[in-house]
Parts: structure tokens; C-alpha cells; sequence
């Protein structure tokens, strides 16, 4: 899709007529939503990558130091290089041109996932049982206030495993046209990767809490429940990393092309900003720009600079999670069924669906606040710029 394409059509937000009548207020609400957590979206994978490149050398740390050495390393240098990674990457100008990106990232994704379970599996068949119990994490390894705030913050973590849905109307743009139509083909695409989704995350997830009980990491492959073999752990964590590179770059397409419509409609005589220069050193003709080559060098930056000073993964992705799912996920788009299928106001579908977003509303409230309580638990002992343990 070209960049033109992405900022008109920009989000699920702009197709809601209903919204637009009473006067594009709610339009322009779900579009900052949508664009504030595309900036989330960002920060999380930025500290979820630099987690994962820090891990593969804390693991090749304990293989040769033994386990006894905390292998203190600082995860700044990581961030960094992910953004200059992602400064690159980023200047490709349009979201079809990356295509190639989002389909390494989709197999790197299948890649650290089955590790993972693997790995969890042997791990209870070496434990000669299931470790754990219904209820979670036990009371005294925890206090019940703490386990409270860990429930809730794992609804906003499981919410942002589903964040694709902030750019579903930009990938179903990419579609070619019907036969067979683009609804058709967004409808089996989604239940097949949200199946594909859910049953690997819940296995991935259950099979380490089976495998660790009450000292199950936090993440499955950076938290070093295993450490051998640590090669196994290199490949997976690695994949972590592309896998990561790649979202990114699906993710802020969209965010891109819009402030870059709006720039160009706001200054359609500058030369900085609608000029392209040819590069004649890539053999497929690349035009870079001097505005979205200092836009989205800048937006990377001050990701990657959020990043450092919030480096909280299981905290900050809960919150994101939290904030980003009952408007964008829930509310918008139940708002838009009503209008689309004119259910009638107070009827039993109408108010089973009222229903359905006010749940969603409570447990988006729940994960927010204790995702929140999280990150002020971290912010009590945490150095910027410090060293891992």
C-alpha cells in the first residue's frame, strides 16, 4: 500500500460514518489512540529486542563462566544498535515495499515459539511432573497484593500479544481486488492467525508455568529458566530480535505515511519535504527523502531514547496492552457493527454487545492499573543506564 493510501485510509477509525456525523470528534479520538499506541507499540519492541540481544550474551556468559557469574551487562548499547537497525530500515517508503520484512518476521516468529515450547516441554518431562497449580504463583513467594497486581497485569501482556488490530484496515488495503473480496480474504486470515495465535501463546505459556511453577520467568527465553542448551537459546532469541525488526516496520508504516501526507498537504512547495533524490548505489532505484529521512530517524530516536529510561518489558507491555485494547479493539469496532448492521438501540444484540465493552472496559481498567503498580514497584530500584543482572 502506498504511502498516500495509509494515511487516508490511516485506521478503522475513519470508517465509522456515524462517527463522522457527529462531527469526527470520535474520528479523531480513535486515530490518537491509534497513533499513541503505535508509539507504544514501538518503545515495547524496542526494550523486547535489546532484551533478547542482550540474553544471547548473557547466555553465552554463563556457558563459558558458569552460572555463578551474574554476567552484568548493560541492555543501552542493545537498544541502540536496534535503532540504528531500524533508522535504516525505516526508509523504505511505502508499507507493500515490506512485504519481504513482515513475512521473515512471521517465520522468525513460528521459529522462537516452538522453541520455546520445546524447550518447556523437556523441562517437565525432566521434572518427572507439573510444576505449579491452578491458582498461579503461591502465596509467600508473593504477597496477595502482589499476586493481585500480577493477575491483572497479565490481562494487559495477553492484550498486547493481540495488537495487531490497530493495522488490520491498513493490511487488508494491501489486498489485491476481489476475486475473491478483500472482506473475504481478511475474514479467513484472521481466524486462521488468531487460532495459530492463541494456541501457540497458551501452550508457550502454560508449558512454562508447567515447567517452573512459582520460578517461571517472566519470559520464557530471556528469563533463563534454561540455560543450556544455550545455543538453542541463541537461535531463539535471535529470531526473537528479526522477528522484532520486521514488526516494527509493519507497525509504524501507517503512523509514517500519515504525518507524511499531512506534511506534504500542509507544505506542498518544499522542496525538503516532496523532493526526492536518486541513490544510484542500489541497483533498484531508490528515491530517499530529506523530510521522511529526518521524521522517522527522529521518531526512531525518541523511541529508542523512551526505551532506555523504561527498559520494563513484562510492565510496560502489559500497560500498552491495556490502554491500547478496549478503544481500538472493543468499543470502535462494536460501535461500527451497530451501524453497519442497524441494530436497533435497547435490543437483546445491542445490549449483549453494550455488555461485551463494558466487560472488556473493566478488565482494560484492571491491566492498566496493574501494569501501573508494576512499573512503580520497578521505578524504586531502577538505575537508567545500569547494568542487567
Amino acid at each position: 500500500m502506498h504511502a498516500e493510501a495509509a494515511s487516508e485510509q490511516s485506521s478503522l477509525c475513519f470508517s465509522l460514518l456515524s462517527f463522522r456525523r457527529a462531527g469526527g470528534i470520535k474520528v479523531q479520538l480513535c486515530g490518537f489512540l491509534q497513533y499513541a499506541n503505535i508509539v507504544g507499540v514501538a518503545i515495547g519492541y524496542t526494550i523486547a529486542a535489546s532484551i533478547s540481544m542482550l540474553a544471547i550474551k548473557r547466555a553465552n556468559c554463563f556457558h563459558v563462566e558458569g552460572h555463578v557469574n551474574p554476567c552484568h551487562i548493560s541492555s543501552t548499547p542493545y537498544m541502540i544498535i536496534f535503532g540504528v537497525a531500524e533508522i535504516f530500515f525505516s526508509q523504505i517508503p511505502d508499507f507493500d515495499q515490506i512485504s519481504w520484512l513482515s513475512i521473515l518476521a512471521a517465520i522468525m516468529s513460528f521459529t522462537y515459539s516452538t522453541i520455546g515450547l520445546g524447550l518447556g516441554i523437556v523441562q517437565v518431562v525432566a521434572n518427572k511432573g507439573v510444576k505449579g497449580s491452578l491458582t498461579g504463583i503461591s502465596i509467600g513467594v508473593v504477597t496477595p497484593m502482589d499476586k493481585v497486581w500480577r493477575s491483572l497485569q497479565a490481562f494487559g501482556d495477553i492484550a498486547f500479544a493481540y495488537s495487531y488490530s490497530l493495522i488490520l484496515i491498513e493490511i487488508q488495503d494491501t489486498i489485491r481486488a476481489p476475486p475473491p473480496s478483500e472482506a473475504k480474504v481478511m475474514r479467513r486470515a484472521t481466524v486462521v492467525s488468531v487460532a495459530t495465535t492463541t494456541l501457540f501463546y497458551m501452550l508457550c505459556g502454560c508449558m512454562g508455568y508447567a515447567a517452573f511453577g512459582d520460578n517461571a520467568p517472566g519470559n520464557l527465553l530471556t528469563g533463563f529458566g534454561f540455560y543450556e542448551p544455550f545455543w538453542l537459546l541463541d537461535i531463539a532469541n535471535a529470531a526473537i530480535v528479526v522477528h522484532l525488526v520486521g514488526a516494527y516496520q509493519v507497525y509504524c508504516q501507517p503512523l509514517f505515511a500519515f504525518v507524511e501526507k499531512w506534511a506534504q498537504q500542509r507544505w506542498p512547495k518544499s522542496r525538503f519535504i516532496t523532493g526526492e533524490i536518486q541513490v544510484p548505489l542500489v541497483s533498484c532505484g531508490f528515491k530517499l527523502n530529506l523530510f521522511r529521512l529526518t521524521w522517522r530517524s527522529a521518531f526512531v530516536v525518541a523511541t529508542t531514547v523512551v526505551s532506555m529510561l523504561l527498559p520494563f518489558f513484562n510492565d510496560v507491555v502489559g500497560f500498552l496492552g491495556a490502554i491500547g485494547f478496549w478503544p481500538l479493539t472493543v468499543y470502535f469496532p462494536v460501535e461500527m457493527y451497530i451501524v453497519q448492521k442497524k441494530i436497533p438501540k435497547w435490543s437483546s444484540q445491542w445490549v449483549c454487545l453494550q455488555l461485551l465493552s463494558l466487560a472488556c472496559l473493566i478488565i482494560t481498567i484492571a491491566a492498566a492499573a496493574g501494569s501501573i503498580a508494576g512499573i512503580m514497584s520497578d521505578l524504586k530500584v531502577y538505575k537508567p543506564f545500569s547494568t542487567t543482572d
